[in-house]
């Protein structure tokens, strides 16, 4: 077939059954987006409001259906406006093809128009080098079969994540022959198992555990491994917890589930990974947030407690912590040989008449009651914790909840349940805050029969608000809502806990009479054209969702939430390392000696 540079991406992505191509057009990506034109119907172009948000769409889509999107971008600005929703696909193992336009090969060097070129001509992808897991820069139309192939080839093999072409514009417009390949041919299949001997060293040790625990990290969401993940620890007995990524991994209303460990985790999940006798880690990176910054017996107490970490990327295991085993695996085929090995070894254990099972149930209730007091609080303006326990009543359990930075995005993963894999979206690892409102657009293109709930902080809304234009010219019947404080929250904690309530900067959004700050974010969710309503009684939330879903288009609900200590914290039951300064040294003590205690 002869065809342009445009027309062989748009021809490989039709092969590839992408059905969007997500991003805005300019002069670097015009002859790319073109192609598109004729195959409308094949591939769908989505156009938005900012380059950020389209990498943020096209992650939340491949964390919900597992297909990637192709995200184009012009060159320049268009193109460096993507570094923040590719960092985020980066650090979460995230799959994003990104194609950005470039400068004209012949005209390199010459300072073209967005041209980055002062050490190296063409130099943007150097800008994205840390955070893609490989970039090729054209040269010649005849190349693009090639790369494309190998650029799904990078980005779905092994350990997920983004990719970059960057398509100079004559590449873009010139023609040539070529043969496209076939996927099937080119890219590698079947799942990495572990080794046989290893497993059975790692069964028999969960077999003898008296306290186990299987801490899921998104790898056991990405391999689609849920299913061997449950019925694992059913035949063991094991207590499960979660990290942020792995949210999902098991209904959270079962018998065994212990909610999360870490700093921003649970008391039930902190103190059954510290008294663990073993513990299975799946697809974990071990970050600071679910390691209480490794300060030991917080968490974790690695060693003495035996650690069988299980990982794709052979840089994960052993990286934070030593392993009894090491198994370098794909979630799901360790976990289907690790359960077909403790089978051999005996029958499923009738755990719900053990002491383990009761000591999992009490740590379980004693967390609730913590809760509890915020969760029931009846105040104007309302706490976090109540908002999340009327949304949770007033959407169906299978709805799909999207998060970024900030106290909603804690306290979602620490109090609002989830009953199946891929329906906890948020921006993990790299905690991006402007997530949510691309995210959740993203998470309805990806599963259009199901409910999508987007719950923002205000600062959170106002980085990608904008993007409700999207949603309304799609007509997503997405649900956002605004928990709405005033502020940077989540930090105002942060310094009101670490260095005292006189040392407050920034964080809150206020008028120069010192009065508090806000936009009336549903005027303009209404501007956009979406049906939008405030509430200021958590008792109204519920008939406030009803009626935004019976709308049946996008909607924005905003919830006044409290904005002073102590109704706007979330639970903290573990321990995050943040330096005091030497000139508080009240505060500085208190630091230090909590620093004195660890065994790093």
């Amino acid at each position: 077939m002869r065809l342009t540079g445009g027309e062989i991406v748009a021809e490989y992505l039709i092969r590839r059954q992408v059905p969007y191509i997500v991003g805005i057009p300019g002069h670097g990506n015009t002859s790319l987006l073109d192609a598109f034109v004729d195959r409308a119907d094949r591939v769908k172009m989505i156009p938005v409001m900012h380059e950020q948000s389209a990498v943020h769409l096209a992650d939340a889509f491949y964390r919900v259906s597992g297909t990637p999107l192709a995200v184009t971008t012009s060159i320049g600005p268009g193109a460096t406006n993507t570094t923040i929703g590719i960092a985020q696909a980066y650090v979460d193992s995230t799959a994003v093809l990104l194609i950005t336009g470039s400068v004209h090969t012949y005209m390199r060097g010459h300072t073209v128009l967005q041209e980055i070129e002062r050490v190296q001509w063409a130099n943007f992808p150097r800008i994205l080098e840390p955070i893609v897991k490989r970039y090729w820069q054209v040269s010649r139309v005849d190349q693009l079969p090639y790369v494309l192939h190998r650029a799904f080839n990078q980005m779905l093999a092994g350990r997920r994540g983004p990719v970059l072409v960057d398509l100079p514009m004559d590449v873009q417009a010139d023609a040539a022959d070529v043969e496209l390949p076939e996927a099937d041919g080119r890219e590698p299949h079947g799942r990495m198992r572990p080794d046989a001997v290893e497993v059975t060293r790692a069964a028999k040790i969960l077999w003898g555990a008296k306290r186990p625990v299987l801490l899921a990290g998104g790898g056991v969401i990405t391999a689609d491994a849920a299913a061997e993940f449950t019925a694992l620890a059913e035949h063991l007995g094991a207590a499960v917890v979660t990290t942020w990524m792995g949210k999902g991994a098991m209904p959270e209303d079962h018998p065994l589930y212990g909610w999360h460990p870490g700093d921003t985790g649970s008391s039930v999940g902190n103190a059954l990974c510290r008294s663990a006798d073993v513990i299975l880690a799946i697809g974990c990176r071990f970050t600071d947030w679910i390691a209480s910054s490794y300060r030991d017996k917080v968490t974790f107490a690695i060693p003495p407690t035996k650690l069988i970490q299980v990982d794709l990327d052979p840089h994960e295991i052993g990286k934070n912590y030593p392993v009894t085993v090491g198994l370098l695996a794909d979630a799901k085929a360790a976990l289907a040989d690790l359960l077909e090995a403790v089978r051999d070894l005996g029958k499923a254990r009738d755990y719900k008449k053990g002491a383990y099972f009761k000591d999992i149930v009490r740590l379980r209730d004693e967390w609730y009651e913590r809760l509890r007091p915020a969760q029931t609080a009846d105040l104007k303006p309302m706490t976090i914790s109540r908002a999340l326990v009327e949304l949770r009543k007033a959407l169906p359990k299978e709805t799909i909840v999207v998060t970024g930075a900030g106290l909603p995005q804690a306290q979602v993963w620490q109090e609002f349940p989830v009953y199946a894999p891929r329906t906890h979206i948020t921006s993990g690892g790299f905690s991006t805050m402007g997530f949510t409102v691309p995210g959740s657009i993203g998470a309805k293109l990806a599963a259009p029969k199901a409910p999508v709930v987007g719950i923002a902080g205000d600062g959170d809304f106002m980085q990608t608000m904008q993007e409700l234009a999207v949603a309304v010219q799609l007509d997503l019947p997405v649900l956002i809502v605004i928990l709405n404080n005033c502020g940077w929250q989540s930090i105002k904690n942060l310094q009101f806990n670490a260095y005292g309530e006189k040392r407050l900067l920034g964080t809150e959004f206020r008028k120069k009479d010192g009065s508090p700050y806000t936009a009336h974010f549903a005027d303009v969710a209404r501007a956009f054209g979406c049906h939008a309503e405030r509430v200021e009684d958590p008792a109204a939330i519920g008939s406030a969702v009803k009626k935004a879903v019976a709308k049946g288009g996008p909607a924005v609900l905003e919830l006044m939430t409290a904005r002073d200590w102590p109704h706007t914290g979330l639970q903290k039951t573990g321990w995050w390392d943040v330096p005091i300064p030497t000139y508080l040294p009240k505060k500085r003590k208190e630091y230090e000696a909590a620093r004195a205690e660890e065994k790093l």
